[in-house]
């Protein structure tokens, strides 16, 4: 079972990492909001199918029908995947495009058709095509297999450990995952030691996370237009920053609200709507960390947003181990309470980065290297 685990989120961590920048490869920044708030969405509302689908599968059929439903379901993505996923890297693109072209010139010389540009020496009069070469620095660094794999395994901690940005944002988006896979641990506590729920009746529960990454993705794609009717364009990466700035506070306040009100005497959709509260402060620094990445560091985003995986996944993986034990020691209040104060502290992120982040991106020798509305 740990074996399968490990392979299981060693793989599946290649989509978290590779979408974001996709994305950025495709779209350019003014049209970005959208599809990357589509993304956040999908990515929140299967965290709240996660836990629901399988406590039912668990509860009427066996457990082992977890896997096999996802095992079937994986198999039908992937071949998918294999099929419609093409390369987007724009640089990888046109280098292949100067390839064809440059084969298509050879094949007409070699049948013997010349070109306008370079004089063919020995044949008086005839003159050979020019051939064409697209790469850009990134591009010329990757080389061989070996050396790809080595770049890509270095250049996410060289980000993370010399750009503050990436390192001070990892830290908020760790946080705040580390609370979404607490609340694996939590919800099952707390609802079956304070309100005697089952095991299908605390998988619905996690339903509010799924219903407030629907109502987010909403908002979220509401407030762009809203930002662009009244002239406000996303010129500069902070201009992502705004409101997350505000809704990021949404995470610390449903912390407090769900510990403070986990009591047999207060119904439990009170705790309920607080799960999804501080979902939709999770949607929102999910959101701004993806899009602020892509437009300050473009070809440079899958390195950036790998650094932040990284730190969100390890703690997401250990904050369940001691979750329970927490709130046995510390209460359930007293747990809401202390990871909604170190959840407060972090909102101070984004307000940082919104005053003084075109000075913090002057200095980065990748973030100066994007030209604005890439």
């Amino acid at each position: 079972m740990l074996i399968c685990r490990f392979m299981a989120g060693v793989t599946s961590s290649v989509f978290s990492t590779m979408v974001g920048g996709v994305i950025a490869d495709i779209y350019h920044t003014k049209d970005r909001n959208t599809p990357m708030t589509l993304f956040t969405g999908g990515a929140l509302f299967g965290t709240g199918l996660g836990p629901m689908i399988p406590s039912y599968i668990a509860y009427y059929v066996s457990w082992r029908w977890i896997f096999y439903s996802h095992t079937i379901v994986v198999a039908v993505l992937m071949v998918l995947i294999y099929f419609f996923f093409k390369e987007t890297r724009g640089s990888v693109l046109l280098s292949r495009k100067a390839k064809v072209l440059n084969k298509w010139y050879q094949a007409r010389e070699d049948a013997g058709y010349y070109g306008v540009n370079m004089p063919v020496e020995g044949k008086e009069g005839a003159v050979q095509n020019q051939r064409i070469r697209w790469k850009v620095k990134s591009d010329e660094e990757r080389g061989s297999l070996v050396q790809m794999i080595r770049i890509s395994l270095y250049r996410p901690f060289h980000l993370l450990f010399t750009e503050p940005v990436v390192f001070f944002f990892s830290l908020w988006i760790s946080f705040a995952w580390a609370v979404l896979y607490c609340t694996f641990s939590a919800v099952p506590y707390i609802f079956t030691t304070v309100y005697n729920f089952d095991t299908k009746q605390t998988g619905s529960v996690f339903v509010a996370i799924s219903i407030a990454s629907i109502l987010a993705t909403c908002l979220s794609i509401y407030q762009e237009k809203v930002a662009n009717r009244f002239g406000k364009l996303p010129s500069t990466p902070e201009a992502r920053l705004y409101f997350s700035c505000v809704e990021s506070a949404l995470l610390p306040l449903g912390l407090f609200w769900l510990g403070w009100s986990s009591r047999a005497s207060i119904p439990w959709i009170v705790p309920t709507l607080a799960v999804g509260c501080a979902t939709m402060g999770i949607f929102s620094i999910y959101l701004s960390v993806f899009n602020y990445f892509a437009d300050t560091y473009h070809r440079y985003a899958s390195s950036a947003i790998a650094a932040q995986s990284f730190c969100r996944n390890l703690l997401g993986g250990c904050f369940p181990l001691f979750t329970q034990q927490m709130f046995i020691k510390t209460t359930i209040a007293g747990g809401g309470s202390l990871l909604g104060g170190i959840g407060l502290l972090l909102t101070l992120v984004p307000w940082v980065l919104v005053l003084y982040g075109p000075k913090i991106r002057a200095r980065s020798p990748f973030a100066s290297q994007q030209t604005p509305g890439s």
